[in-house]
């Protein structure tokens, strides 16, 4: 049986969220041993001082969300900023809109500054794909120019746009990314089988709020 803790990062990004929120989901992380907890961008240090110098769980945090098409100074700034705060790892939207519009020189430049924000100050960087808003095409591109920009991780998704992730969009990123390449899988995972088939799909890590439930664990 696969330990499902390991591969979940326990997530709360509504746009209502409280702080008593984020210290609940550190200290549910902390204690089912969750790989990392994601939270919004204002409570990067508050979640920090709730798991401690000595933590092992990563703190994540989103950049260029949900929609993706926030201007690229103002996406670096964001990261720069996270990193300050203490976040281990960056989870930032592409442009779709820029992808959309086949402007590929716009998206080459976008992705290649969050990255290079990102990977200048050491920390892991996990490019949000939106792969439920894209064709098989585009997705391919993505890939290479993540590559290219040495991205070591792609996301399935923000979980925001009514596309949830599911084992096909996995399997296909599998299919196409490099090997070296890792895969975060994110929204609408709310059950163990959903994460067990999305996990045997091939990804690394599943973003869920729902992480109690997937475990098997009665949320309070």
């Amino acid at each position: 049986m696969v330990d499902l803790t390991r591969f979940i990062e326990h997530t709360i990004l509504k746009p209502d969220t409280t702080i008593k929120d984020v210290r609940r989901i550190c200290e549910e992380a902390q204690q089912y041993k969750f790989a990392g907890v994601c939270v919004p961008p204002l409570y990067v240090r508050d979640a920090c001082r709730v798991l401690g110098e000595d933590r092992r769980v990563r703190v994540v945090t989103v950049v260029g969300f949900p929609m993706g098409y926030t201007a690229i100074p103002a996406k670096s700034e964001e990261i720069k900023r996270a990193i300050d705060e203490g976040a281990d790892d960056i989870d930032a939207v592409i442009n779709i809109a820029a992808v959309k519009s086949e402007n590929w020189n716009h998206v080459e430049r976008d992705i290649e500054a969050i990255a290079r924000a990102t990977h200048m100050r050491g920390r892991t960087l996990k490019l949000i794909l939106e792969c439920g808003l894209l064709d098989e095409a585009e997705i391919r591109k993505l890939s290479d120019i993540a590559k290219a920009a040495e991205v070591k991780w792609l996301k399935t998704g923000t979980g925001f746009h009514n596309k949830p992730a599911t084992a096909d969009m996995v399997r296909l990123l599998r299919t196409i990314a490099p090997e070296t390449m890792r895969i975060k899988a994110a929204g609408g995972i709310r059950n163990t089988r959903d994460a067990e088939a999305i996990i045997a799909a091939g990804a690394d890590r599943i973003g869920a709020s729902a992480s109690l439930e997937i475990i098997g664990v009665k949320s309070a």
